[in-house]
């Protein structure tokens, strides 16, 4: 597929959530892995902020990835959460040049490989609702066009979220449509624990048998997760179903 068709089809992934069985947990996974897919970048993160203004994480291509924005969490500090203060995007071509302002994030991310990043809002209307994290493993920022693309991805992202109903929507929704995303994501990380145990598997591999269960029954993956977790659902429909596809989220 050429640079413009998979252009063309990153958008139209990103708009498919708008569909009435739209799930908010596949749409930051979609962006995180179209971002690794075709930007300059070697691993992706989104964070989006609870009603409170406290950043959660969403999705993340890679571990490191998370753990990079747990930390940022933990400490209150960090080119995302600055990002999502602000409003606005900010390249950091070499991090060890901040190893004095983030003394525990920079050490974090050398140690999982990461020397650049660049940060982009997830926004509506300038709202600002949270915070697209873009990692390199050689140092150097984003070419322009990548971080333009990088934020109307972003964009797409927010917008697909806001309209995820049929029903018509103020701006102020979208509070509660953050909400409603942050706790699908929590009951998500509680079903791959069950999963785990269940299984006697890694937690990564729950996640894609959760994905995988999801898709091949057509249900959303928000759904399947609180079946699981509200036990309406039998863990072992989940645990011994067959594999395929990518590894969920």
């Amino acid at each position: 597929m050429n640079r413009e068709r998979e252009l063309a089809q990153a958008f139209v992934d990103l708009a498919d959530t708008y569909a009435s069985d739209f799930d908010p947990l596949i749409l930051f996974d979609r962006l995180v892995h179209t971002c690794r897919g075709l930007l300059d970048v070697d691993a992706a993160a989104v964070m989006i902020a609870d009603g409170r203004g406290i950043l959660k994480t969403m999705a993340a291509t890679e571990d490191g990835a998370a753990f990079v924005e747990l930390l940022q969490m933990q400490t209150g500090r960090g080119p995302c959460m600055d990002c999502f203060r602000t409003g606005e995007a900010r390249g950091i071509p070499d991090v060890t040049a901040e190893r004095e302002r983030w003394p525990k994030l920079v050490p974090a991310l050398l140690d999982h490989g990461y020397r650049a990043l660049h940060t982009v809002p997830l926004r509506l209307h300038e709202r600002s609702l949270g915070a697209l994290t873009l990692l390199r493993a050689q140092v150097g920022d984003l070419s322009a066009a990548d971080a333009h693309l990088a934020q109307a991805l972003a964009d797409s992202a927010a917008l697909s979220l806001m309209h995820w109903s049929t029903e018509p929507a103020r701006v102020d929704d979208v509070i509660t449509r953050v909400q409603s995303a942050i706790a699908a994501k929590a009951a998500l990380e509680i079903a791959k624990g069950m999963i785990a145990v269940y299984g006697d598997i890694e937690v990564g591999e729950a996640g894609r048998r959760l994905a995988d269960y999801a898709r091949r029954h057509r249900v959303s993956l928000a759904d399947t997760a609180h079946g699981l977790v509200s036990r309406t659902m039998d863990p072992t429909v989940v645990v011994e179903g067959p594999l395929r596809g990518r590894p969920g989220p």
